[in-house]
């Protein structure tokens, strides 16, 4: 790192044609600000499942091993046969990461909009994030709160906008209530207290008894355990309480999905005074928007022929809103130490995250341990 910014280190995620993947730490020179942009100091970039998509990609990280130096730490693991159809895309192509971050403005270009920018701590997105310097537009950076450090700020587009962006989207397609799968995450967290706020019905789906308990202290009302044998009872009772037809899963393979349009059929078929061989008229919407099953998704058409299974995507939906995106953000700076508040478990460097004792804690996603990067720790 140059003492003025001129460069500095960032991470990169390679993974070859040989089907290795590679992650490394590399000197780049900083990019000088055109105009209208603004050279940031990131001081604090989470890891998000989305990062690590890219970070570790389809790599077995359990074949992880560490060379390179103590400055230049290097790590290597093998991708399967079967993931490597899946990164063909990107074979031979050093990528930088990181969605998001925060951080203060060192440096402007000549623009007045940049100028005014000038020492400010700022919230960005738009990736190569796990870097100690990041050049980016003026218009792209969210200036923080008086008294907001980069760590509070950091989070604030991902998750955020995320769950905002799930209760848009059940508004806008005539939906009155919600489901959300992995329900105990920092987003699921999020959308929770969102919930509560707005008085909408959210119906929680977690997987052990210890992730259902950090819900109910937050005041979630609807909490089932899919790994319950009375799952599709308390699940069908809870989207029959909520109405709930609509539902976002963060998991992706399996069987879930699949459930879940089961029992909004059961729920909705509960009072149906006629017998239909088509199931209800009533539409049933199953979003994926997450991948922490990468196997197949298994539907058992249990559910009617008026349903749909497609993806979301946050930044797809961001654009198809255009101006009224704008509104997102700022209840996300209002709220941004109540309701949007990430809490970390860890923050480390450049250089420790990419020691293999933290890469086993942060790529397994559990709940709980989400990681924090400073790339000017130290």
């Amino acid at each position: 790192m140059s003492a003025d910014g001129n460069s500095g280190l960032q991470l990169r995620s390679l993974i070859k044609k040989s089907g290795e993947l590679e992650i490394s730490l590399v000197s780049v020179p900083t990019k000088e600000p055109s105009a209208d942009e603004v050279v940031v100091r990131i001081e604090a970039t989470p890891i998000n499942p989305s990062d690590l998509g890219l970070l570790t990609g389809a790599a077995d990280m359990t074949t992880a091993k560490v060379s390179g130096t103590r400055d230049a730490p290097v790590i290597t693991a093998k991708v399967p046969e079967a993931g490597m159809r899946a990164m063909v895309g990107r074979l031979d192509e050093s990528m930088p990461v990181g969605n998001e971050g925060a951080g203060v403005v060192i440096r402007t270009g000549s623009s007045q909009a940049a100028k005014a920018l000038m020492g400010k701590t700022v919230a960005i997105i738009g990736g190569a994030m796990y870097a100690q310097y990041r050049t980016i537009a003026a218009n792209d950076c969210l200036v923080l709160p008086e008294g907001v450090k980069p760590a509070e700020g950091a989070s604030c587009f991902v998750n955020p906008l995320t769950s905002l962006g799930m209760v848009e989207t059940m508004r806008r397609e005539g939906h009155k209530a919600l489901v959300h799968t992995a329900a105990a995450s920092n987003l699921g967290q999020m959308l929770n207290k969102i919930c509560l706020k707005d008085g909408i019905g959210l119906v929680n789906i977690v997987r052990n008894s210890q992730q259902a308990e950090i819900l109910r202290k937050i005041g979630a009302k609807y909490v089932v355990d899919s790994t319950s044998k009375s799952f599709m009872d308390d699940l069908t009772g809870a989207l029959a309480e909520t109405g709930a037809t609509l539902a976002f899963d963060a998991i992706g393979g399996g069987k879930l999905a699949g459930q879940i349009l089961t029992c909004m059929e059961r729920a909705i078929s509960r009072n149906a005074k006629v017998y239909s061989r088509y199931g209800s008229n009533v539409y049933k919407q199953v979003y994926i928007y997450g991948g922490l099953d990468m196997g197949p998704t298994e539907l058992n058409r249990a559910f009617g022929m008026t349903w749909g299974l497609g993806g979301w995507l946050l930044f797809q939906f961001l654009q198809k809103i255009g101006p009224d995106a704008m509104k997102l953000r700022e209840r996300v700076v209002a709220e941004l130490k109540t309701t949007f508040a990430s809490h970390y478990t860890k923050v480390v460097s450049l250089k420790e995250a990419l020691q293999l004792s933290e890469i086993a804690v942060y790529a397994k996603r559990a709940t709980g341990e989400k990681y924090l990067i400073n790339p000017n720790k130290g």
